[in-house]
């Protein structure tokens, strides 16, 4: 899959385009600001885009999200406990196909109740789950809903997976897992105490 990000809105949000090159078919990961900088860049690639997909129902990731894809002609995605309005509401392992791959949807409470990242065997979109060098701080979730999301779920994934984030809050815009998690501290800390520590 080719990876497209790109930077919108005054929160230093991330947007991607996600393109399987083969067939041009594409989803787009999250949409809260300005939609033109988006279809710019699906303009740009060629791209025909299936899907838009909230990572989780902040205003700052869906605020756009039904106006990007009806301009794209995609469905809307979110997760089934979001209250956001979509097309299609999706559970843990559902898939996404797009021309011969796929995306898997990865249920990854703790930021919000309805956080899902996305994995499509090479990259993972972690939303505002895990950012480059910190994580998510959870709302209504507890600290033990955020360690299993991040211990549980996407440190099961293959070290080598490119982590792309929600927000540009990091001393880079994306790295590898492994990387993460020599150097994120909410990944170094592999017990729930020693996490939990954190938020002191």
């Amino acid at each position: 899959m080719m990876v497209r990000q790109i930077a919108v809105g005054p929160m230093a949000n991330f947007t991607y385009l996600v393109v399987e090159e083969a067939s041009k078919e594409a989803m787009v990961v999250d949409s809260g600001w300005e939609t033109e900088p988006i279809v710019k860049a699906v303009d740009e690639a060629g791209a025909k885009v299936a899907y838009v997909v909230a990572t989780h129902g902040h205003f700052d990731h869906v605020s756009t999200l039904g106006k990007l894809a009806r301009q794209l002609g995609a469905e809307t995605v979110v997760h089934e406990s979001s209250r956001a309005d979509a097309d299609l509401k999706v559970g843990d392992g559902s898939e996404l196909g797009l021309g011969s791959g796929k995306v898997r949807v990865l249920h990854t409470p703790g930021h919000t109740p309805d956080s899902v990242c996305l994995y499509d065997d090479a990259h993972v979109f972690t939303g505002d789950t895990l950012f480059v060098g910190s994580i998510g701080r959870f709302e209504s979730e507890s600290a033990e809903e955020i360690f299993t999301s991040i211990h549980r779920v996407i440190l099961r994934l293959p070290l080598s997976t490119m982590m792309y984030p929600g927000h540009d809050y990091g001393e880079v815009k994306c790295r590898t897992l492994e990387e993460e998690s020599r150097s994120n501290p909410f990944l170094v800390a592999r017990d729930f105490t020693s996490f939990a520590s954190l938020f002191a």
